[in-house]
């Protein structure tokens, strides 16, 4: 049976995944990841509510955070594994505002990985600007995606919560992810255009959460 989105409707254990976008598992599903980092070949990823799983009460527009206070080199360098990344991210300001909530009787929330996040901004894009063409290739989504973007693929989210006039949407500005690019460096990614950038720890980014269910 497949999903309505080409995502699998249904896994083991008996697990079925509704829509991206809905409800579930204390947040909002956002799409699949496949990897085998923890022995799990596929999870499902979900976001945390705006108002309460992101940076900021009510997510305000000048609520962001450093990804280090102090910068050092850690091990955090999964492009895909944000949960691990976060285990071992030390003086963050972001890892610790994930790691320090419990929505919906969920505690395991973390800064998701790259590609965890370029996952989201696939199927939940806020807006409709034109995306960065030099980014879309992803070899953890499901399915794998072996090209790039275009400026108009993908389109602005067909769930109504996650459009920017909605009540859920990613705010088009770049996200800090929790995969480190050197002792100085993270990468974030833009939920505007779709780019992946890296920028100094100590600047401030907008963050929110990721938890995942294992399939």
């Amino acid at each position: 049976m497949r999903h309505p989105h080409g995502l699998r409707a249904a896994a083991g254990g008996g697990i079925v995944l509704p829509n991206i976008g809905d409800a579930f598992e204390g947040g909002f599903f956002a799409g699949l990841i496949s990897h085998t980092a923890d022995g799990v070949a596929t999870h499902a990823l979900i976001v945390a509510p705006r108002a309460t799983g992101a940076s900021g009460t009510g997510y305000t527009i000048t609520t962001q955070l450093a990804w280090q206070s102090t910068t050092s080199t850690t091990s955090a360098t999964s492009p895909f594994d944000g949960a691990d990344n976060t285990s071992k991210m030390t003086n963050s300001p972001a890892a610790d505002f994930c790691t320090g909530l419990t929505i919906g009787g969920y505690s395991d929330w973390y800064l998701p990985a790259r590609f965890e996040l370029d996952i989201a901004y696939y199927h939940l894009k806020p807006t409709t600007a034109s995306n960065s063409t030099s980014w879309g290739i992803n070899d953890y989504s499901v399915p794998k995606r072996t090209v790039n973007n275009t400026a108009g693929d993908p389109a602005q989210t067909s769930v109504t919560a996650f459009k920017d006039t909605g009540s859920e949407p990613f705010v088009a500005d770049p996200h800090w992810s929790s995969t480190e690019d050197s002792s100085t460096d993270a990468w974030r990614l833009s939920f505007s255009s779709g780019s992946q950038t890296n920028l100094s720890k100590t600047s401030n980014q907008r963050v929110r959460a990721f938890r995942k269910l294992a399939l």
